[in-house]
């Protein structure tokens, strides 16, 4: 499916919610990739605009940044990512599908967000082991009225983000999201095969802080 897109018009016309298969990606059997459904979630939550500044903290291969960028496409993505086969994987994804209007930034939060703009909305994708650096130099970047989005599969790492968020003075909410896909049996009726479930957790800056 990736070859499908690769070389293709980079309008901000295409429409939004490409399958997994279509972003070059590291062990795909893994799961190392925000999967459509939890993705489509996601993007809900950070309550983009046409011209939102977004940070993709943990950006991976990309697929949220990507995704973020053609509704955001009057604004900036900045993907920010430490590690190098995930990097490569990116700078290819960022080629070959992504609009004009997203930055990879490499090397590890909370340490290389320092020059970028203030963001309207955050993704975190990833952490590194250190959630809580990231979250509260994030609050503290973060404009009037933006939003953060954590997707955490640990349920004590969701509860803490879900309590820092708070403390840290943001609106917060916790919401799990648990999908299946269909799959084909051999006898050609279908059964479903759950995933992994994802908990998204969000925090909102009130206006004025």
């Amino acid at each position: 499916m990736g070859a499908a897109f690769a070389g293709s018009d980079k309008t901000f016309g295409r429409p939004l919610g490409l399958p997994d298969d279509a972003f070059a990606q590291k062990r795909p059997d893994k799961g190392l990739i925000t999967k459509s459904e939890v993705r489509a979630v996601t993007l809900y939550a950070l309550r983009l605009r046409r011209d939102s500044v977004v940070w993709d903290i943990g950006a991976g291969t990309g697929s949220v940044a990507l995704e973020a960028a053609w509704i955001a496409c009057e604004g900036r993505v900045y993907a920010v990512e430490r590690d190098d086969e995930s990097l490569n994987l990116l700078r290819r994804n960022v080629r070959d599908l992504g609009p004009d209007n997203v930055q990879v930034v490499a090397g590890e939060a909370p340490g290389v967000l320092g020059p970028l703009p203030d963001p309207d909305a955050v993704f975190v994708g990833g952490s590194g082991g250190r959630l809580r650096e990231i979250l509260t130099t994030v609050t503290s970047r973060l404009k009037p009225g933006g939003v953060i989005v954590a997707n955490l599969v640990a349920i004590e790492r969701a509860n803490e983000a879900h309590q820092l968020i708070r403390d840290l003075g943001l609106s917060a909410d916790m919401t799990l999201v648990s999908a299946s896909r269909g799959k084909a049996l051999p006898d050609g009726s279908t059964r479903l095969e759950a995933m992994n479930p994802v908990f998204i957790i969000t925090g909102q800056k009130e206006m004025g802080t």
